[in-house]
């Protein structure tokens, strides 16, 4: 596929730590085409949390140390500096994805967040709430899966 620019692809984690799980998929994706991943981390303060409470912002800021560290083994798996990377102030992943997509372009997703197995039988998971973009969506294991339903 021809380009006038590298593609773009969101990818979507609730860790700020790249599981081999993640890693892999990252290298296989950009060995196949001119790539930039736009990396979102999911705020892990709790959920019930207002958005402007400031334990939201404090646990962005320790995710997004560990994000520092983490990013350097990113580039290495897509083989370029094209990786940028940052913790959401949202816990929600569609909430985190909607602004990312509102705000800069995206041609694909990766998603790489935990999900319970009831979501993909109601079709309610994200790839199945991301159909309507129209844009390719590619699911990435997670190892803390719950298995349970």
């Amino acid at each position: 596929m021809s380009t006038p620019h590298p593609l773009r692809i969101l990818v979507l984690t609730d860790t700020c730590d790249a599981d081999p799980e993640l890693v892999e998929a990252i290298s296989r994706r950009a060995t196949s085409d001119d790539v930039v991943f736009r990396l979102v981390v999911l705020n892990p303060a709790r959920a019930e949390l207002h958005l402007l409470h400031p334990e939201r912002h404090d646990k962005a800021a320790e995710a997004e140390k560990t994000l520092r560290r983490t990013l350097p083994r990113l580039e290495s798996a897509a083989g370029t500096r094209n990786v940028l990377g940052s913790v959401s102030v949202r816990h929600d992943p569609m909430d985190a994805i909607e602004e990312t997509m509102n705000s800069e372009p995206i041609d694909e997703v990766m998603l790489h967040v935990r999900e319970h197995a009831w979501t993909r039988r109601l079709h309610q998971d994200l790839a199945h709430r991301l159909a309507h973009y129209g844009l390719p969506v590619q699911v990435v294991e997670h190892p803390a899966a719950t298995p349970s339903g």
